[in-house]
């Protein structure tokens, strides 16, 4: 295997993800830009005491480093490291993540689907990590496979409005654990050609995901470590951890100039304080001492913070989300992670069980507070239930006509004021006794005046009733199957699909990843 041989030609391009007309019309491929002012429900004074909480907490109490690897280099930097327990001061932490770009750009192996993290981008990724499935042909729960995982790699690609390749969309049991992640990786490199996630558990996994987005892409090592062309998230365990493979991968991806983004999955009520300001200054400070770590190991490198601050239900413990706290967190993270010049992360969820009405407020709560919060980075925007313990491509289907409604509300022509938009000749010539659908300022527009949808269905009840009387999730299980029937691969060059190939298979012959089973 030559790791540096010549660039060849990729296939593809630009007509690599153009659509035909088939299952839906969609919108074309395109980056959202948030042109509204984000909504701030902290004042500067909640702001300093948020900072001030999260500071107390990383100089008084600490955080456990469970990576020996990663306390020393703390120790190194100057902090004070008793047992797993690390105690860093601000001066430092702030000084590091001083050094995180607010804006970064992470190119996949089609370079037409480069995504631009940070500033008022924002993106949307699919469904990560649910080990089980759903739809509405099986009728019931079961543990994710391969095949399930693929076809929700194919909607991954197919849906425009998704823009980068997050990690297993269903955990496929069905392959043993030691080479999951080398099928899954093999699958999204093939079956897409968006931004691809790795996870960050332990040296052999990560590696081997570096190494075949390298091969996949046909870049050198040099050009690898250039500038980021993949990315992880880890999550801290909390309250006030980090274990010892997340943050292994971490520090391996810091190294090599990928992205990073780090999420504790702060709980209020369980695994953080009941008060979301509490859990808010909690999750910062587990996110912030991740990223000064990296920026010592690596400064410059692209970080991302991230929130999954929700609550429980207090009766049962279970999670909750899409609730007013969650938006409410949201918002707030979004106005400390402006204060500290990052980028952010958030999540499109739900606790729903099933594709039902509970899905849609829950995840559309979730999915609006992304935007009000000035989010760059939205994780499980489509496709996620049961509190990210079952994938559902009616689902998934479902949360990109959410999606594709919120790109539209984005776009600058539904606010655009040149005289066309006042349409003072249209005015003048209905007056005060007609209608506009005959004039020509109406004609000249009116196919693309509005959004479409493709899975809404606006006919009246009696026009429905006549259609067959269809419900949501039963279109979107009808559009999902149209979809895998007619799905195409992204062009890749053959080359590289073979290095690929011969990469897996050697990876397999040598026992992938080891486990204790």
């Amino acid at each position: 295997m030559c790791a540096d041989r010549p660039k060849r030609r990729r296939s593809g391009g630009r007509a690599g993800h153009a659509r035909p007309a088939g299952a839906i019309q969609q919108m074309d491929w395109r980056i959202p830009v948030n042109m509204d002012a984000p909504t701030e429900p902290l004042t500067d004074e909640g702001i300093q005491a948020i900072h001030e909480g999260a500071m107390t907490i990383l100089e008084e109490i600490g955080i456990e480093f469970y990576n020996p690897e990663a306390k020393e280099l703390l120790r190194e930097a100057g902090c004070i490291v008793n047992g797993d327990n690390v105690r860093m001061g601000r001066d430092w932490i702030m000084e590091m993540v001083a050094k995180a770009p607010s804006q970064f750009d992470i190119t996949p192996r089609n370079p037409d689907r480069k995504i631009t993290i940070g500033g008022r981008n924002m993106v949307f990724g699919n469904v990560s990590s649910p080990p089980n499935y759903w739809d509405m042909e099986l009728g019931k729960k079961v543990p994710g496979n391969r095949e399930q995982c693929a076809n929700l790699l194919k909607l991954t690609q197919y849906f425009n409005c998704i823009h980068f390749a997050g990690g297993y969309p269903v955990e496929p049991v069905d392959v043993h654990a030691s080479v999951r992640h080398l099928d899954v990786l093999y699958d999204k490199l093939t079956l897409t050609d968006k931004v691809p996630h790795a996870y960050s558990l332990g040296k052999e996994r990560v590696e081997d995901a570096m190494e075949m987005v390298r091969i996949a892409g046909g870049w050198s090592h040099e050009e690898f470590e250039a500038s980021p062309k993949m990315y992880t998230n880890i999550n801290s365990t909390s309250p006030l951890k980090h274990d010892f493979p997340m943050m292994d991968g971490w520090l391996r991806l810091a190294r090599r100039g990928q992205a990073l983004v780090v999420t504790p999955f702060t709980l209020a009520g369980a695994m953080a304080p009941v008060t979301m300001a509490g859990a808010v200054a909690q999750s910062l400070a587990e996110g912030l001492c991740a990223i000064a770590l990296a920026q010592y190991v690596n400064p410059g490198v692209s970080c991302v913070i991230g929130t999954f601050t929700s609550n429980v239900d207090m009766k049962t413990g279970a999670p909750a989300f899409g609730t007013p706290e969650y938006m409410r967190s949201t918002q707030m993270t979004g106005q400390m992670a402006r204060f500290y010049g990052l980028p952010m992360r958030s999540s499109g969820v739900c606790a729903a069980n099933v594709p039902d009405g509970q899905s849609v407020w829950e995840t559309s709560n979730s999915l609006w507070a992304s935007v009000q919060s000035g989010t760059n980075m939205v994780y499980h925007a489509a496709g996620w239930l049961e509190g990210g313990l079952i994938a559902s491509p009616e689902k998934f289907v479902m949360d990109c006509e959410i999606l594709q409604q919120i790109q539209r509300y984005m776009e600058p022509v539904t606010w655009s004021t040149s005289p066309d938009d006042i349409a003072l000749d249209a005015i003048r010539e209905v007056g005060n006794d007609g209608h506009f659908f005959g004039t020509q300022h109406t004609q000249e527009r009116y196919t693309t005046a509005f959004y479409q949808p493709f899975l809404s269905d606006w006919a009246n009840y009696e026009a429905w009733e006549v259609n067959g009387g269809t419900w949501t999730a039963e279109r979107a299980h009808r559009k999902f199957k149209e979809i895998i029937a007619e799905f195409e691969a992204p062009p890749m060059d053959e080359a590289n699909r073979e290095e690929l190939e011969a990469f897996v298979e050697r990876r397999k012959v040598e026992g992938g990843a080891p486990t204790d089973f």
